[in-house]
Parts: C-alpha cells; structure tokens; sequence
C-alpha cells in the first residue's frame, strides 16, 4: 500500500527565494541542547551562504526556515518531543516542496520523509545520528544489557527495524566508520560515512579567557587556582556523567567538573558545577577553552560533537574508549578503557600534566580537516549527486511501494 498524502494546507513563507537546490532537514532530535539540533543549525546557516535552499521541520522549531511539526513531550529525554502521527509533517514537506529530504531520526518524522519523497518524486536521505540497537537494549535493561536476554532482544528488534526503514532511503549516512561498518553488517544497504564538522572561526584556542574563568571561580566560591574539567551536551543515562563526578570527587579538592547543558541523569556532587545550556557558539567556545580538560565518558557516542569542538580549542581531552568517540579522539586525546573510577581519576589528573603536546597538534589538526565548510563541501557534492541521478531517467530510487509503518513499541511488551 502506498502512502498518499493529505492535501497541502496553506502554511506561511518560511525561507526567502534563492537560485540553489532546496534541502528539507527533518528530525524530532530538536531539544534544548544536544548535537543534532546544532549540526542542522550549522547546515542551516551554511547552506544559505552556498545558495542553496534549507528548511528545517522539527518539534519546536521556529525561526525563518524553521518548521514546528508539533508533538508529545518524551518523558525523560532533555527536552526532546516524540512525534506520533504523520500528517502534519507530511503536509508541511509537501508545502515547502523541496528537491531533497534528509531524515535525521529513525522514528515517525523518518517514515513521513520516505512518503513526502515518494508523494514528491525526490530523493530520500537518512542520516544515522543514534545507536538505536544500544539505546533499545539499554533501555530495556539498564547498563549492561546486551548481556542480558531482555536487552539481546531489544537490540535484535532494533536492528531488524533500522534495516526494514533505512533500505528505502537512497544514502545513509554515518558519522564514523565503526558505525558504517555497523549498519553494513545489519544488512542496510547504501551506507557511507560522512563526518560531521565544527566551525574552527568560533571554537579556536583564541577562545580562551582568563577573564572569564576568574568570573566563575569568584562567582561560585572556587579557588582561583581550581582544576576546571567541563563536560557539554546533553545529561543523559549513556553519558555516564555520574562516573565523570565521582572521579573529579576521588582526585580531591581543588579539581570540579563543570556541566554545561540539561537532561534526565545530571551529574551530582560537592565538587559538580551545573550550568544551563548554552546555545550561543562563541560562549561555549570561550567555556571549552578556558577549561582545563574537556571529559567525555559516554559509551554510545556515534560521533561526539563536543569532543571534537574541544579539539578545535585545543583543549585536552579524555574519553571513552567506546564507540565515536574512540575513533574520534584516538591519538589525540586520553583514552580511558574501563567505567571505573579510579581509572577516570588517574586519565583525567594524568591530563593535567604539560606533556600532551603532540596529541594536542593532532587534535587540532584533526579539527581543522573538519571544519564546516570542508564538511559541507563534502556534503553538497553528495546531496548534488543524488539530484543528478534522480533526474536520470535511467536512475530509479529504491523502491517504496508497499512502506509499512511498524509498531514503535518494543516486542518486549509481549512478554511482561
């Protein structure tokens, strides 16, 4: 059975004319913080510097080219909102009529961009920002839950799901090799990797400011001579950043860890400092590098925006070595294998010292190849690709006659 769609209602202008293609960026992934909200903010202000056209249809979106596609509050989530039914985005893709859809979740907003693709006759990206495999065994058994039956099962469905939804998409789209590799192996086709980028003009190590560190220590009571390690992004379960908090406790005082974001699990302490969200480049900047060391302890990280923002600033880094952010940080960053403690204090008081000289070049030169208009360059050529071949008349899209749109609860359900 094919999608069809409603009839388009009259919605107002969103973006100014412009000569370009017209990209329509879709995603429910729009909360308060988090990096894919600040990756299509990035691709929405570049791509209009490149002629082309950008939308954005998102949950509490709004802004010129912004799109408000409704939903429910997610319990637990940081702020994001889950869209359950389709029509409304489906009338809005259609409104704005672009000659690309990019889905970047792989929910109801994915399965509406498939059907406003086909409705539309353009082509369809995806791009894998989440583990859902590791989010759904997590979730169905806490921390460790491969190992457990309920979380294989999880992870089994997951997959299963992502090949079902994501072999209809022309090009997926990866950030990090271990994840391509991933998705091949799972069986969904037309993968490749793309990196995502960091605006090198904003996060540099001239961002630093001795001023504003000395604000916050006066402001919060510290020692001018404390130890700052910072953590940016969202306070989730998979960040770990309880681990983050008992580490900076174990080294003792003069050392804090500075929370810069929001979310279900933040990290807590006498030695914490939790600050709000900032969504202004240029503040974070000067937060990241005037800190000490930038930490990351998540052990699901597909990528890990700001580890590499961090890198840009020239910022010491100490990560997981799991996931993106083993790929992203090895050789230019502490890499700590264990989630324990006393291996996160001794990796982060090790950080402190002045002999990371050479993974601090290689961290910045690993930024520097990353930078957005590098990135986006790369993009476009991919984006232009596709139009070329779906205005091929011997170039078919995958076909998506006879899309189902399964279930979003987890088969678990059958078994409670």
């Amino acid at each position: 059975m094919k999608y069809h769609l409603p009839r388009p209602q009259a919605e107002p202008a969103h973006t100014p004319p412009a000569a370009g293609p017209h990209l329509l960026d879709v995603s429910m992934f729009w909360g308060a913080t988090g990096g894919v909200r600040r990756v299509l903010t990035a691709k929405h202000e570049r791509l209009r510097e490149l002629g082309w056209r950008h939308t954005v249809i998102a949950p509490g979106a709004r802004g010129s080219g912004l799109i408000d596609c409704g939903g429910l509050p997610l319990p637990h989530s940081g702020g994001y909102r889950m869209v359950l039914g389709r029509g409304r985005a489906m009338r809005q893709m259609a409104f704005v009529a672009p000659d690309l859809i990019e889905s970047a979740d792989p929910y109801t907003l994915a399965w509406a961009s498939l059907a406003a693709a086909e409705r539309l006759r353009v082509p369809a990206v995806a791009f894998c920002h989440s583990n859902l495999p590791a989010v759904m065994a997590r979730l169905a058994s806490g921390a460790g839950a491969a190992a457990t039956w309920r979380g294989r099962t999880a992870e089994r469905w997951a997959r299963r799901y992502l090949v079902n939804l994501y072999r209809h998409f022309d090009l997926v789209m990866a950030p990090s090799i271990g994840l391509a590799q991933s998705l091949q192996a799972w069986g969904v086709p037309r993968v490749t990797v793309q990196p995502l980028g960091v605006d090198c003009s904003v996060f540099t190590p001239c961002a630093q400011d001795e001023a504003w560190r000395r604000e916050l220590c006066r402001e919060h009571g510290l020692d001018a001579s404390t130890r700052i390690f910072i953590y940016t992004g969202r306070y989730a379960p998979e960040k770990n950043l309880q681990l983050l908090a008992d580490a900076v406790r174990r080294l003792g005082k003069g050392h804090v860890l500075v929370a810069v974001g929001n979310g279900p699990a933040p990290p807590a302490g006498p030695q914490v400092l939790r600050l709000p969200p900032e969504n202004d480049g240029h503040r974070l900047a000067r937060m990241v590098a005037s800190a000490d060391v930038y930490v990351h302890a998540g052990d699901q990280e597909t990528f890990g925006l700001g580890v590499l923002e961090a890198m840009a600033c020239g910022t010491p880094v100490v990560a997981a070595r799991a996931a993106g952010l083993a790929e992203l940080a090895y050789g230019a960053g502490l890499l700590v294998s264990r989630p324990k403690v006393d291996a996160w204090a001794e990796a982060m008081e090790a950080s402190l010292s002045s002999n990371h000289a050479a993974q601090r070049r290689n961290a910045l030169a690993r930024a520097q190849a990353q930078d957005w208009p590098r990135v986006m360059a790369q993009m476009t050529q991919r984006y232009t690709a596709l139009l070329g071949r779906a205005a091929a008349p011997a170039e078919a899209p995958p076909a998506r006659a006879g899309l189902a749109l399964p279930s979003l609860a987890s088969p678990l359900a059958r078994h409670r």
